[in-house]
């Protein structure tokens, strides 16, 4: 059963998490993991002329791609992390849009040869709905890749999350957890050609790993 998301609610907590989400020495960096430096980077995207990276967050990833000469676009919900990105990084080229992401994509026109998110919208919006908007928008061929935490062992589906430190105002929103068998199904059912969920190992033996999905369309 689909779980009531207040937009105006996660609106407002995400608005939190971006006052404090940026750092003045922050630099442009592509990494799709929790640990700095592990794991693949924007290889897996291919070699995209336009991408798009949905709950784009501080903006950096988007950055590093601009910086490449790709042609980056990010979207998130919180009005103040727009405004705190098109601020940081609107001398790369790179260019961001505040709205509900699943408002945004059906009401975009435009293709992209690639669509991401790392720890990013693809975690905190209903597969069911999210996925079949994201194939929409691609071009043939286009790659759709996400990160996000893998699943705890038999917490599965819409799990609600509060805001850090589980005291003062209450502020929550929603992520989605599954097996990476569940997720490519998702994707398949969605009209993807093809999908692959797996999940990379720590750095470290017993630290949480990272899931990451990729489908083609």
């Amino acid at each position: 059963m689909p779980v009531p998301h207040d937009i105006a609610a996660e609106t407002e907590l995400w608005d939190a998490f971006a006052e404090s989400a940026f750092k003045d020495d922050a630099e442009p960096v592509f990494c799709w993991t929790q640990y700095a430096g592990h794991g693949p980077g924007s290889e897996l995207l291919g070699n995209p002329r336009r991408v798009l990276e949905i709950g784009c967050g501080t903006g950096r990833a988007l950055a590093h791609l601009a910086r490449q000469g790709v042609r980056a676009h990010g979207v998130d919900l919180s009005p103040v992390m727009v405004r705190r990105t098109r601020e940081r990084w609107a001398h790369t080229g790179a260019t961001f849009d505040r709205g509900e992401v699943l408002e945004w994509l059906a009401a975009c026109e435009d293709t992209f040869d690639a669509v991401y998110s790392i720890f990013g919208a693809a975690w905190f919006t209903d597969p069911g709905r999210l996925f079949p908007l994201v194939r929409a928008r691609l071009t043939p061929g286009g790659r759709f890749v996400f990160s996000q935490p893998p699943a705890i062992p038999g917490a599965y589906g819409p799990q609600g999350m509060y805001k850090g430190g589980f005291a003062g105002k209450a502020m929550f929103t929603y992520r989605y957890s599954h097996k990476p068998r569940v997720w490519e199904r998702h994707l398949l059912s969605a009209g993807f050609a093809s999908a692959e969920a797996v999940v990379l190992d720590a750095p470290k033996e017993g630290h949480i790993g990272t899931l990451i999905v990729r489908a083609r369309a």
